[in-house]
């Protein structure tokens, strides 16, 4: 028997604030997250691309050092935002530690600053370097050191799922949550991402033309998603987290239950790995829908992937206006933090649910003069007062990966 999956409790790290109050300061003054890049001394020198979405404030991360050994920058914020959740939620010991409850946590490298000392001792063309290299490093850098190291702090010993799938890491982790407590498999599921401040992920985006750079001296401009001047997405860090549980067992605790989710999809397009594709895109929201069991008119709100970048824009807009016509508010998120990677669906669906508790929607931020060809659409370009009863959230990554999560206000 299929059950009903609640959201019980969330946190976020991102570039427009730690924890509820913030972000949604953030959001409704129009505040962006987007400073100058920082200088490393060694990469910065050679991209064009001055900008990122940064987490600037202090966090303090109260760990044992039992704990600290084993976690590089990512995973330090993804068992922050884990924490915050555990407390949030008031979970026992006894029910963390059962078996019951698992997790499903990703990132888009592991940590990029550990792999990137790691490579330099290496080929440092030293022999003696190599001993500086720390036993644990491999730890705190391979690619699923978010989920394990959760794990090893909190005592978790359910199931394990550690996407890294880009740009839909985290919402593929809620999706796969999700299927986890609606088949039974586990009573609840910790989901989310997390990714840290490292210069080669910018590098990376940068070398491949997708950067913004036109605002390098104006960094809180950009990203502009479906604006006619955009030029590129800006990188971010960040980190969220979700609680998901079975309905009946959340009730039955007296837990806070922030929405429900509802329906969740995955395909991939099974062509070119960078571009964007309007039939997989399509397909993908199609499913969506079809796994809530709702029809498109159902649905008020779509927290777009909507990363800036000059074609992507064009074609998800054409992907929402060829299923939804005008008539469902569309904002894009991004234009407040950047592209967080990993994280970015799980803050959009942390932020989904602020506003569905707030009856509001956030307008995307830079969008002064639509792009006529992402014209089509509902774009929401001042902050609207309005009920969210269904909200969809999609995002898309390199690799041809779409997702599309569907959350509902109980």
């Amino acid at each position: 028997m299929e059950k009903k999956v609640v959201i019980t409790a969330c946190s976020a790290l991102t570039p427009i604030g730690h924890g509820k109050q913030q972000i949604l300061h953030s959001l409704k003054n129009g505040l962006s997250g987007v400073k100058p890049l920082c200088d490393d001394g060694l990469l910065s020198d050679y991209i064009h691309s001055k900008v990122f979405g940064t987490i600037d404030y202090p966090v303090e991360f109260d760990f044992k050092r039992s704990h600290r050994k084993t976690m590089g920058p990512v995973a330090f914020y993804a068992c922050q935002v884990v924490k915050e959740v555990l407390e949030q939620a008031g979970l026992d010991d006894d029910f963390i530690t059962s078996g019951r409850l698992g997790v499903a946590f990703g990132s888009t490298h592991g940590s990029p600053t550990i792999q990137r000392n790691i490579y330099k001792t290496f080929f440092s063309g030293s022999k003696d370097q190599f001993s500086t290299v720390s036993a644990v490093d491999y730890l705190k850098s391979m690619v699923h050191t978010t989920a394990v190291n959760i794990t090893k702090m909190f005592g978790i010993t359910g199931r394990v799922i550690s996407s890294s799938t880009a740009c839909t890491t985290s919402s593929q982790s809620i999706g796969f949550g999700y299927e986890m407590v609606k088949f039974g498999i586990q009573d609840a599921m910790i989901c989310g991402g997390a990714d840290e401040y490292d210069t080669t992920t910018v590098a990376v985006f940068d070398n491949l033309l997708a950067c913004s750079t036109a605002f390098n001296d104006t960094p809180n401009l950009t990203p502009r998603p479906f604006e006619a001047r955009r030029d590129g997405l800006v990188v971010g860090e960040g980190a969220g987290a979700v609680l998901l549980e079975e309905y009946n067992r959340a009730k039955k605790r007296g837990a806070d239950i922030l929405g429900e989710v509802i329906g969740f999809s995955c395909n991939n397009n099974g062509g070119d790995l960078i571009l964007p594709n309007a039939k997989g895109i399509k397909e993908t929201i199609r499913l969506g829908l079809e796994s809530a069991k709702i029809k498109a008119e159902d649905v008020d709100l779509i927290s777009a992937h909507a990363t800036g970048t000059k074609m992507g824009d064009v074609i998800e807009a054409q992907a929402i206006h060829s299923i939804f016509s005008d008539t469902v508010h569309v904002t894009g998120l991004k234009s407040y933090m950047g592209h967080t990677m990993g994280t970015c669906g799980v803050i959009e669906t942390i932020i989904a649910l602020y506003m569905m508790e707030k009856g509001f929607i956030a307008p995307t931020l830079n969008l002064e003069k639509i792009d006529k060809r992402c014209a089509m659409i509902k774009h929401v370009t001042d902050l609207v007062d309005s009920e969210i009863r269904i909200a969809l959230v999609q995002n898309f990554a390199f690799g041809g990966v779409n997702t599309c999560l569907i959350l509902k206000k109980v």
